[in-house]
């Protein structure tokens, strides 16, 4: 069953709508390419109408450009968009290399995916806004989340979660989307995940109540970078758009 997401003033014409969230595929040495083109293509198959990436395309390796575009030509489009933000690995070593991100964004482009770097689309009437990635030092949310009044039907697409707590959001009600984690990619029976990447533990995967009336899902992603998964399944969120009264 899809996952609900209610945006508040959410045009008609979405109603009903799929959007489709992936995250942190990790194309590189650790991420079988098979395992990928399998996923990519059972993704496709569900012909979702917005497919959202929540960060991650590459973990880098001196080979990766080649790599990803065999890879990303097959990656799912949505019927109306398919719009992504980066995350830390897509800066490359330290996160600190902005010449990779744009060879990212390049090859990606042309598998017809559009990354925002704290921008906003528009689709039908929905605004997306896409922030850049915290880790890299680029996140800027102030600019973008300030033309986001409560009266426009809007959802946030954020790679790491710890964002959500960053004095930004005032006066923004509605979903943020996020990735990141891996949902701690092992999780032992009864007890929280022992390695999450973030600063608020609490924030390892699902749907989350944030303050100000936000919300948040965080899809535990595709890839990996440890070649283990323990009570931790792999994710492709299906999320259906509903009307928030």
């Amino acid at each position: 069953m899809p996952h609900r997401l209610a945006v508040r003033g959410l045009p008609a014409s979405l109603a009903g709508k799929t959007l489709m969230q992936i995250s942190d595929v990790h194309v590189g040495t650790r991420v079988d390419d098979d395992y990928v083109r399998d996923v990519f293509r059972r993704a496709s198959a569900l012909a979702p109408d917005i497919v959202a990436f929540t960060g991650d395309f590459i973990s880098y390796h001196g080979a990766v450009d080649s790599q990803a575009a065999g890879l990303y030509r097959d990656f799912p489009r949505g019927r109306l968009a398919t719009i992504a933000v980066l995350g830390n690995h897509d800066y490359g070593p330290g996160w600190s290399h902005p010449e990779i991100a744009d060879r990212v964004i390049r090859i990606v482009a042309d598998a017809g995916v559009t990354v925002l770097r704290n921008e906003t689309a528009v689709i039908d009437g929905l605004h997306i806004a896409g922030l850049d990635d915290w880790w890299a030092r680029r996140f800027d949310a102030k600019s973008v989340l300030a033309k986001l009044s409560p009266e426009i039907p809007a959802l946030v697409l954020s790679h790491n979660p710890d964002t959500a707590d960053q004095p930004v959001w005032s006066g923004y009600r509605g979903w943020i989307l996020s990735g990141h984690t891996h949902g701690g990619q092992c999780k032992p029976p009864f007890l929280p995940p022992p390695v999450l990447p973030v600063q608020n533990t609490r924030y390892t995967a699902g749907e989350f109540d944030l303050s100000g009336g936000r919300r948040m899902y965080i899809n535990r992603g595709v890839g990996h970078l440890w070649r283990v998964r323990f009570n931790v399944r792999p994710e492709i969120t299906l999320h259906e758009l509903a009307i928030d009264l």
